[in-house]
């Protein structure tokens, strides 16, 4: 069940400026004869009604605050005093936003930056931009609202307006929390919690404290968050902000029915929403409408569930709220399937997937829309247990597929039609039918995988657990079936979980820091017995229900779409019941969605790789690094074994490799995109935080600290054919809805079509006898999965230990 997280906005005192923005012409009756008066008078009589608005304002009337504000900005008008007319445009502004008038506040506060420029006011600038920043966050339209709210802290920083940088600081960690990015959210509320206790300022101290609760109870800090929530309401009922008072008991019911207090939450929220009616806010009153219908719905509830849900969906169309239609229709649909009127829940729930996708901006950066994505993944879960229940699997394949790697599918288009120099069109996600055609295309058999989790009462409290994975087989032939394994027993016997098992599995057979990636080289599991348990038990629930359906022949390739620590999973070294490992009997690749598989697969369209024409990097004199958070930094260790494996891989492709002190990363970024092969043999290290900082190790100059990121590599352009980093952790990064975000994600999104990484640290010696073995068998034929493969095995007969031959997986094309 979604629940609403109310962020209680920073309010704004907007000292800001004019334009001509409309006016209510019914504001006019009763002060023509004040026009009339001589200006020292009007002056008064302005003053008067704007602070009587302030007053109103403060006490939650809005409409008489919009009133008495409408006719003192006549007056102002006629008077020519631009500053006070500013002030009252940004008062107005202010109160359209919290009426849930986004348009009509956005046209105010636009009027009102044209004039602060024109007048060359910045502190009137930046709030205008700070007001139209907030307007945009309520209509969902983050791209615009980090940017504004971006120009309004840099402008209060620039004049040391330390109350407006402040609110910017505040405003950004809303901005953040939306997009699910709660530790960046958390620096920035702190950053505004200290200003507001420098100033004093108890208005902007109580918001602060209210949305550190917030983000702290997203992360599961639920006590925590009360803590700092019912600071924030002392202080609320203190200064007699209503607005405040109302979002944070909401925010307090929130952390209640998560610490399974149902009773406790309902109580909290109806204190709420008498205070959110009281005042108007429309939001606010619809998203609480919603959390008393969740809470319902937990207490088996449903009538009363869907009444409130309805009521919250009515409310959130009237004032075009479509963050609160989506996540209401969301609900609702999960109510109806609860309830078990699979109908209704499936249309709700397409009508719901419909609204959120609206709300995807491609002019987001990518991390942003990865954020967004991700907060945005369960209703397509929803979706797919919904159809699912009806037997509709087809369509809950497409759900699946629609549900996953969108940012990556975007970028991918991106570069595909930047090389095909064809204008940019936003792609589809991939009907059944074109899914068979991409298994088809590939000429594999796709295997994709489904998390789906369900909410359990576990000690009387409701938690959202795993339940079942799903699995499509695509086969080449159009083929598609569906089976479901039952993995709550994971939990409820085992006391583990997917995610713990797959580290399990990865633990087992000697996974550890070290290796390529900080001089510890991987170490044998001494308990090597106990080896196959956790790879057997992954067996058993990822291969043995579908075993049947994957191809007799080895050489026939089986393309694994995973999902979330699955794409952490050795899938070479599985084994079955008969202790044989995956490798032996298929050719493996990965990919992080079956859509990706088409996007790749024209990136490589119409290109010969010139294997001759490559790149071979090897053992470059190592940069001084810390690879730890707090800890100093050290030189990384020389690999000799990489060393000699670029010699020799550079000699069976007839080239010289790069070695040393002559490998810096500015001559390798020199020579990257005019390649068709680039092989790595360094040191690697994957930033499981950002993904983004994931890094491969070059020789330092005077000008770089030799890091290559991911980051940086987003950005390049590169003709390579396959891309090959025979360093440690090269294919891991930060897990997310759209598979793992480092080094492989972008470089395919750079534009290279294959690449080959590891998943652990790999120690020197086996690794660079892999690498020769999967170079001699490209040499006799084309298929580097099937090299891959080959190179495996070959690896197995003399380094016997999984750690040491099943670390290295290809993803895209073959």
């Amino acid at each position: 069940m979604k629940i609403h997280k109310i962020a209680l906005l920073t309010l704004i005192t907007l000292l800001i400026t004019i334009g001509q923005a409309p006016i209510n012409h019914s504001a006019i009756v009763g002060i023509t004869q004040v026009l009339a008066q001589n200006p020292s008078a009007q002056k008064a009589e302005a003053d008067r009604l704007f602070n009587q608005g302030k007053q109103q304002y403060q006490t939650s009337q809005f409409e008489a605050a919009l009133r008495s504000w409408q006719q003192a900005l006549i007056i102002y008008r006629e008077i020519k005093d631009r500053k006070s007319e500013e002030n009252a445009l940004g008062n107005l502004g202010n109160a359209y936003l919290y009426l849930g008038n986004y348009k009509k506040a956005i046209d105010h506060f636009q009027h009102i930056l044209a004039i602060a420029q024109q007048i060359k006011d910045r502190q009137g600038e930046g709030n205008a931009l700070g007001g139209i920043g907030l307007a945009y966050l309520y209509l969902g339209d983050y791209k615009k609202t980090i940017d504004y709210f971006q120009q309004n802290l840099a402008i209060a920083q620039q004049i040391k307006d330390r109350q407006g940088e402040g609110n910017a600081l505040g405003n950004l960690g809303i901005a953040y929390s939306v997009l699910g990015e709660y530790p960046k959210a958390i620096d920035y509320h702190q950053q505004h919690l200290a200003i507001t206790r420098e100033m004093k300022d108890r208005q902007g101290e109580s918001n602060a404290l209210g949305n550190l609760g917030i983000a702290y109870r997203e992360l599961g800090g639920y006590k925590k968050a009360i803590e700092y929530q019912q600071q924030s309401l002392e202080i609320a009922r203190e200064i007699k902000d209503r607005f405040g008072e109302g979002g944070t008991l909401g925010s307090i019911g929130i952390a209640y029915y998560f610490l399974g207090d149902y009773k406790k939450a309902i109580d909290y929220y109806q204190q709420s929403l008498a205070i959110l009616r009281e005042i108007k806010n429309r939001q606010g009153e619809g998203l609480t409408l919603g959390n008393i219908g969740s809470a319902y719905n937990t207490l088996g509830d449903y009538k009363t569930a869907i009444d409130y849900h309805e009521q919250h969906l009515a409310i959130a169309r009237e004032i075009q709220d479509r963050n609160g239609e989506g996540s209401s229709l969301q609900n609702l649909g999960l109510t109806f399937y609860k309830q078990g009127n699979l109908l209704a829940a499936e249309k709700t729930l397409y009508e719901g997937i419909t609204v959120v996708e609206s709300l995807r901006d491609k002019k987001l950066a990518d991390t942003d829309k990865i954020s967004l994505f991700d907060a945005q993944s369960t209703i397509y879960r929803d979706l797919q247990k919904v159809l699912i229940a009806q037997n509709k699997t087809d369509a809950a394949l497409e759900i699946a597929e629609r549900g996953r790697a969108r940012a990556f599918v975007e970028l991918l288009a991106s570069r595909v039609s930047t090389n095909n120099k064809q204008a940019y069109k936003s792609p589809q996600p991939p009907t059944i039918s074109e899914i068979k055609q991409i298994a088809q295309q590939q000429n594999a058999t796709l295997v994709q995988y489904s998390i789906i989790y369900d909410d359990f009462k576990v000690t009387g409290k409701e938690q959202t657990k795993e339940s079942d994975l799903y699995i499509w087989v695509v086969k080449p032939t159009g083929e598609v079936t569906f089976r479901k394994v039952d993995i709550k027993p994971l939990w409820q016997k085992d006391n583990t979980t997917l995610d713990k098992l797959v580290t399990q599995g990865r633990l087992g057979i000697g996974v550890v820091r070290g290796g390529r990636a900080g001089g510890i080289i991987a170490t044998q599991n001494p308990d090597a017995a106990n080896v196959k348990k956790p790879l057997q038990k992954l067996h058993d629930i990822l291969i043995k229900d579908i075993a049947d359906l994957l191809p007799k022949n080895p050489n026939e390739r089986v393309i694994f779409i995973p999902q979330s620590s699955l794409f952490l999973a050795p899938f070479p070294a599985l084994r079955d019941e008969q202790g044989k490992y995956l490798i032996e009997k298929h050719t493996i690749l990965t990919a992080p969605a079956i859509q990706v598989l088409d996007f790749t697969h024209q990136l490589g369209a119409g290109r010969q790789t010139n294997y001759n024409n490559a790149l071979i990097v090897g053992n470059p004199t190592m940069p001084v690094v810390s690879t730890e958070p707090g800890k100093s930094a050290t030189r990384l260790d020389p690999l000799p074994g990489a060393e000699l494996e670029a010699k020799t891989i550079a000699k069976m492709l007839k080239t010289q490799a790069i070695l040393g002190k002559d490998a810096t990363k500015a001559n390798i970024l020199q020579r990257l995109s005019s390649v068709d092969v680039i092989h790595l043999a360094t040191h690697g290290w994957a930033d499981d935080n950002r993904g983004l900082g994931s890094w491969i190790a070059f020789a330092p100059s005077l000008n770089d600290d030799g890091l290559l990121t991911a980051e940086e590599i987003l950005d390049l352009k590169l003709k390579a054919q396959l891309v090959v980093l025979s360093a440690c952790e090269t294919g891991k990064g930060k897990l997310s809805g759209d598979g793992v975000i480092g080094l492989s994600r972008s470089l395919i999104s750079a534009g290279v079509p294959s690449v080959l990484v590891s998943l652990w640290q790999v120690a020197d010696e086996p690794t660079q006898y892999l690498m020769v073995e999967f170079y001699k068998s490209l040499q006799t034929q084309p298929d580097k999965a099937l090299a891959l493969r080959q190179a495996m095995l070959k690896t197995k007969e003399k380094f016997p230990n999984p750690v040491n031959w099943a670390a290295f997986t290809l993803i895209g094309e073959r």
